[in-house]
């Protein structure tokens, strides 16, 4: 069976850990060359590494996502290294949770530089070097659909997030360029693991209708789909995946 990115370069960015590693790992399976951009450069080196090992083709890159120059860096490396660049996938973020009153500067600074400004880049990385078939994927969050209390930043970066989509979708549309995002629910990775507590992460599942909650590679098979020419009618759509919970009054 033909794997669903045979052949197909992409680049995914905070890409070494989390959501972002797990759809490295399913792009790779799918025959994808990857390109991993983290702020962790020796993460993304060595998630690359490993992806070598087990016979696939990844390149790492490091740099600040919010900065324009270190995505048109990873997507211009990947184009001199690989040939061309077919998918876009910003995965990136930093996020702090605090009541309105206690929400600072640097909250504000590092949560649109890092979910918002990152995914401009990189719509703007893909208007430059992809042709007709392109595909854009940026990970949302039902957050950016619904409110929750202390994360006034957080839910208004993937609102905004979402607003990019559509509006990207309609202008690079035309040539044959997609842009698309999936929304995660909660989803248990290594951070979200550190940082909430067991108390919090009961009190999710009990509002998900489904009966767990996200894992990783649940976001990654959709980004895959939406990357691959399975998805090439789809434009300018949210795919939630969150067991139904931005939908459920639980």
């Amino acid at each position: 069976m033909t794997k669903q990115l045979e052949g197909k370069i992409a680049l995914v960015t905070g890409g070494a850990q989390g959501i972002g590693r797990a759809i490295v790992n399913k792009f790779v399976r799918e025959g994808a060359i990857v390109g991993i951009l983290d702020r962790d450069l020796d993460k993304a080196q060595s998630t690359a590494d490993e992806i070598k090992a087990q016979g696939g083709v990844a390149y790492a890159f490091g740099g600040n996502v919010a900065e324009r120059e270190t995505i048109f860096n990873a997507a211009g490396g990947l184009v001199a290294a690989a040939g061309r660049l077919d998918v876009i996938v910003s995965n990136a973020m930093w996020v702090r949770y605090a009541p309105v009153l206690e929400i600072t500067e640097k909250d504000v600074s590092m949560m649109t530089g890092t979910g918002f400004n990152s995914v401009v880049w990189g719509i703007q990385a893909a208007a430059q070097y992809m042709t007709e078939g392109g595909s854009v994927v940026n990970i949302a969050s039902s957050s950016g659909l619904i409110g929750l209390p202390k994360a006034l930043i957080y839910c208004g970066v993937k609102a905004g997030v979402l607003g990019l989509m559509r509006a990207a979708a309609a202008e690079l549309g035309p040539r044959g360029i997609r842009v698309n995002s999936v929304a995660p629910g909660y989803t248990e990775t290594e951070g979200v693991a550190k940082n909430v507590s067991e108390e919090t992460r009961k009190m999710r599942q009990s509002k998900t209708p489904m009966p767990r909650l996200g894992r990783p590679e649940d976001i990654a098979n959709a980004t895959c789909f939406l990357a691959s020419d399975e998805g090439s009618f789809v434009n300018g759509e949210c795919v939630r995946v969150d067991g139904g919970s931005a939908i459920a009054y639980l």
